[in-house]
């Protein structure tokens, strides 16, 4: 990653003008100029909306960086002003190099248009010529793998050849900086994984990426930073798995209780996040083992408790006491690999609860989700008619599979409040464990697929016969 910024963002501000009536547009044409003519004060016809408030931030070169918010936050009016399609109300957007961005569906696409005018339309736009579009004309039809269709108009195409053909332009102009807003989620499994791979390709060559997800898991897996925007603002930026975690815990808060939240966010950001990201963020080797580990017995070490719990706003379930044990019933954190162990914790009922389920999952130090398990696939075989005051044990039983390293684990509770399945309850990263190091182990990665390497001696008269 280079130290050179690609994107700055200065008090970045967007209002429209909101009419009740259409006639009030006219109104606000005609009427404020006659009544400063006339020295009375402006009446205004219009309600102000912000859609952006005085947003800050950069990007450098090489930089991987997602935005993340819920649905009317903000984000793509965000992107539709650094790429230039919108103009800022106030502030400044301050660019370096190509931006290619897929902002939404078939933007900019003609319907009118086979797939072969639009791809050559799109590529001017993007400042490429005739002669630089036709060199890379059969990797963008290779790619986007529409095969005849390409000849034909637009408008016939589905959903999924149109962004297969707006992506496939839009990586292969050479960007200095790629945009995408949220055009991954549509297509089918195969066509996501080899845009991921493409984007990989791209970030690897030192391009610039921004991208809007409302995937967690994709923010965690592919950026180096994240921005969680809500409500015209960026209530924080920082390390993705962190941002994913509060972005979640303001998803999933009551109504009543999400500007409690907001201030809690912005005050972490502003005075604990710098320490709680040395905390949580410390390469593997900080959590080495100790001598007397390496004799490989599960044990508990007080030490090792995580700094950045996420507590979810509770709809009438309390979870408590989450802990590892052994068969045996030993509490433990340190881990081996390969052994069976049980995760635990306490559910209490404060009031009414139907249709309820509960789950763990296990995660890396950087937030990727490995695995876990929950009690019921579907409401049929939930718990039903849960009576206040009531209280459950929830037992996982799970084989260590981890390599060497530091996880975390959630526990949640899964229920019906006034006919929404949501989180009656949920902790991110309420406990923490250690795969204890092994000498002489071969395995590699995260997790152990208990490979067994087998090298035979082929003479070069076998391979003959």
């Amino acid at each position: 990653m280079s130290s050179e910024v690609t994107i700055k963002v200065e008090n970045l501000s967007k209002c429209y003008q909101i009419y009740q009536h259409p006639h009030h547009r006219l109104k606000q044409f005609v009427l404020p100029h006659l009544q400063a003519w006339f020295g009375k004060p402006r009446t205004m016809y219009f309600k102000e909306f912000w859609a952006l408030k005085n947003v800050s931030f950069e990007i450098k070169r090489g930089e991987t960086v997602g935005i993340i918010g819920r649905n009317g936050s903000g984000k793509s009016t965000l992107l539709q002003m650094i790429c230039g399609t919108l103009q800022p109300t106030q502030g400044s957007i301050q660019t370096t190099g190509r931006i290619s961005a897929l902002l939404e569906l078939g933007s900019g696409f003609n319907p009118e248009f086979t797939g072969r005018e639009n791809v050559y339309m799109n590529g001017a736009v993007l400042g490429l010529t005739v002669e630089e579009i036709s060199q890379r004309f059969d990797d963008i039809t290779a790619f986007a793998e529409i095969g005849e269709f390409i000849e034909q108009p637009v408008k016939t195409y589905s959903s999924g050849m149109m962004v297969r053909l707006a992506f496939a332009v839009a990586i292969n102009v050479a960007p200095d900086i790629l945009i995408i807003d949220e055009a991954l989620s549509v297509g089918d499994e195969l066509f996501q994984r080899k845009c991921f791979a493409r984007i990989e390709a791209i970030r690897k060559s030192g391009a610039t990426i921004l991208f809007v997800s409302h995937s967690g898991a994709q923010i965690v897996e592919l950026c180096d930073r994240a921005i969680l925007v809500d409500s015209g603002e960026n209530l924080a930026i920082g390390i993705p798995k962190q941002i994913v975690g509060i972005y979640q815990k303001l998803l999933y808060a009551p109504t009543e209780k999400q500007a409690l939240i907001r201030e809690q966010i912005r005050h972490m950001t502003d005075s604990q996040s710098d320490q709680l990201l040395k905390r949580e963020n410390q390469p593997r080797n900080a959590f080495s083992v100790e001598p007397e580990a390496q004799i490989l017995q599960e044990n508990f070490d007080p030490r090792l408790t995580p700094a950045s719990l996420i507590e979810y706003a509770s709809h009438g379930a309390y979870i408590g006491t989450p802990e590892i044990f052994t068969e045996d019933g030993r509490r433990v954190n340190n881990l081996v690999r390969g052994n069976i162990y049980r995760y635990r914790y306490l559910v209490t009922f404060s009031r009414f609860a139907q249709n309820v389920r509960f789950g763990m999952l296990v995660k890396t130090t950087s937030g990727i989700e490995l695995g876990g398990g929950t009690t019921a696939q579907s409401t049929c075989d939930s718990l039903n008619d849960i009576e206040p005051d009531t209280s459950y044990q929830i037992d996982f039983r799970f084989r260590c599979s981890l390599n060497p390293g530091v996880y975390f684990m959630n526990a949640g509770v899964l229920g019906d409040v006034e006919g929404n399945l949501m989180f009656l309850h949920r902790l991110v990263d309420v406990a923490m464990f250690r795969v204890l190091s092994e000498q002489n182990s071969l395995a590699t990665g995260i997790v152990d697929f208990e490979c067994r390497p087998n090298i035979s001696l082929i003479s070069k008269q076998t391979i003959e016969e």
